[in-house]
C-alpha cells in the first residue's frame, strides 16, 4: 500500500490535469465564465498554479492543485446551467 502511495505522489499528475483541461472546457461551453464567472476564473487559476507546479516537479501539489481545479469548474458549469435553466 504504501509502495503504491509513494508511486502516485512520484509521478506528474497527467490524468488530473486533463480532467481539470476537460472540466474548464465544458464549464465555459455551458457559460460559466458569464454565469459563474468568480467561481469559473477561480478554476482557470488553480489549473494554472498546477502547470506552474508539475513544471516546478512538484507533483503532490500539482495534483491537488489540479483536482481543486476540476472541482471549481464542475461547481460553475454547475452554477451556470442551473442559471440558464428555465
Amino acid at each position: 500500500m504504501l509502495l503504491v502511495t509513494m508511486a502516485a505522489c512520484g509521478t506528474a499528475p497527467v490524468q488530473e490535469m486533463s480532467e481539470a483541461r476537460q472540466a474548464i472546457e465544458a464549464a465555459r461551453i455551458a457559460g460559466a465564465e458569464q454565469h459563474a464567472g468568480e467561481r469559473f476564473e477561480h478554476a482557470r487559476t488553480l489549473l494554472k498554479d498546477a502547470q506552474q507546479l508539475l513544471n516546478d516537479r512538484r507533483f503532490r501539489d500539482a495534483r491537488r492543485s489540479a483536482t481543486q481545479a476540476r472541482d471549481e469548474a464542475i461547481l460553475a458549469r454547475e452554477v451556470a446551467q442551473q442559471v440558464q435553466e428555465p
